[in-house]
């Protein structure tokens, strides 16, 4: 079965790329918005399975899985999403400086012709974050790194700097829990 990632973002095709796995894109519609009083995790699968579904709605009638992905940053309870400039990414940067967060990404497999059941999970990871100085928040935010992503970092980029420890799959901080995923793929049939 084809794989169709319902997804735009470069980090979770390199993701892909690098475990060998083929796959088409195809850009979701899906909004991204956690309703009130919507748990964390339970707001990254349902903006997965949203996306998922918006791509359903308009893929090939061939054997195709989707495979959407929707990761959000954690901290006291709280998402932090995609600074809106750069004060809120200094905002946000200040809140993780030398603390402990979580990165949860919700994914959704579902057979394009949804004649297969949909599997959906969220995956988390624990990191740490170095105690940050005023001066390495403007540093990293002048690189222009943290504007298009989830809690105004990149693990995989000049954001690495940041990072004391990570607990769990890097891939997952990264926007894909690749193993995960791949050991949910081959529960679907080929």
């Amino acid at each position: 079965m084809r794989l169709i990632l319902a997804s735009t973002s470069p980090r979770r095709a390199d993701l892909l790329r690098e475990a060998g796995i083929d796959f088409d894109v195809i850009a979701p519609t899906a909004e991204e918005i956690q309703e009130p009083g919507e748990a964390p995790a339970d707001f990254a699968v349902r903006a997965a399975a949203d996306k998922a579904e918006s791509v359903a709605a308009t893929a090939p009638a061939e054997p195709y899985l989707i495979l959407a992905a929707d990761t959000v940053v954690v901290i006291d309870d709280h998402c932090l999403g995609k600074p809106q400039d750069e004060s809120d990414a200094a905002r946000m940067l200040r809140l993780l400086s030398g603390r402990t967060h979580q990165v949860m990404t919700g994914v959704c497999l579902l057979p394009a012709d949804r004649t297969g059941n949909r599997q959906a999970f969220v995956a988390s990871t624990r990191v740490t974050f170095h105690e940050l100085t005023d001066a390495q928040i403007r540093e990293y935010i002048a690189t222009g790194e943290p504007m298009d992503k989830a809690g105004a970092y990149a693990i995989q980029g000049e954001g690495r700097a940041l990072v004391e420890s990570v607990e769990g799959s890097y891939t997952n901080v990264v926007g894909l829990p690749v193993e995960r995923v791949q050991e949910v793929m081959a529960s679907f049939p080929d």
